[in-house]
């Protein structure tokens, strides 16, 4: 199997390197109006690498991914499943649409309260809100992907005698996953800013948690650590879901 593979431009790098330059520069001359806390780059990078050797980064860094990864695949799956029945049975579109269609609109936070008096502070809510998060794109998604497969692909395979649950297996999903890969990337890096959230409200670990600690210390550098670690995460996930997408799909794409 022969993946395209995309030359690597050097000049990418520069537009960074001249951000984090100018970063550097403003906060070491105090540029910003009003008396703004804002470190260096350098202080940030070190403030980071203090958080990785003294271990407090992995110990707030690893229930979070554990939750994202909980909540995310759990949520892609149960998107999945029921977006493939919505696309593939009108009869199913008919009686789901309206509901998921009331639903949807609502913030996954929104649902962050009610989740608190439900099933109380635990493991669990923040778990429940990336599934919420995840659940409903990945859903519609799915069903959008499966519904847009061309027909004359069915006609063809039932002309051929071919059982309904093996067009859907080896014909219509294969066709759909490129929308369905679009929405579990879109997903992938909202979940990783969900659980944040979350964190930052209700669980007393994780990384948002340590960005709260951090605040009431008027810790800045450490903030942006997180920051900075939350945003590499989420290009991490959007990455692997591309080239997983890649990889299943360059047989026939």
């Amino acid at each position: 199997m022969n993946l395209q593979r995309h030359p690597v431009n050097p000049w990418g790098a520069i537009p960074v390197v001249l951000a984090l330059a100018l970063w550097e520069l403003v906060a070491r001359l105090g540029l910003l109006p009003g008396g703004i806390i804002f470190p260096p780059f350098s202080a940030v990078a070190r403030e980071l690498y203090e958080l990785a050797r003294t271990g407090v980064l992995a110990q707030n860094f690893l229930p979070s991914l554990k939750r994202v990864l909980l909540g995310f695949v759990a949520g892609g799956l149960a998107g999945m499943i029921v977006g493939t029945a919505m696309g593939w049975k009108r009869q199913v579109n008919e009686t789901l649409g309206p509901i998921l269609s009331l639903l949807y609109p609502i913030p996954a936070l929104a649902w962050l309260p009610l989740l608190m008096i439900w099933i109380g502070i635990s493991e669990f809510l923040p778990v429940a809100i990336v599934f919420i998060c995840s659940f409903f794109p990945i859903c519609y998604t799915t069903a959008t992907g499966i519904r847009n497969v061309d027909r004359r692909y069915v006609d063809a395979a039932r002309s051929l005698g071919t059982s309904e649950p093996r067009i859907l297996a080896e014909v219509v999903f294969p066709l759909a996953l490129p929308d369905i890969f679009t929405g579990l990337r879109l997903e992938a890096g909202m979940a990783w800013r969900v659980i944040i959230a979350a964190e930052m409200v209700a669980i007393p670990t994780g990384m948002g948690a340590l960005m709260m600690r951090s605040e009431s210390l008027i810790r800045v550098d450490t903030i942006i650590a997180c920051l900075f670690v939350l945003s590499i995460m989420c290009f991490c996930f959007e990455r692997a879901l591309f080239l997983l997408e890649q990889k299943i799909t360059a047989e026939w794409r």
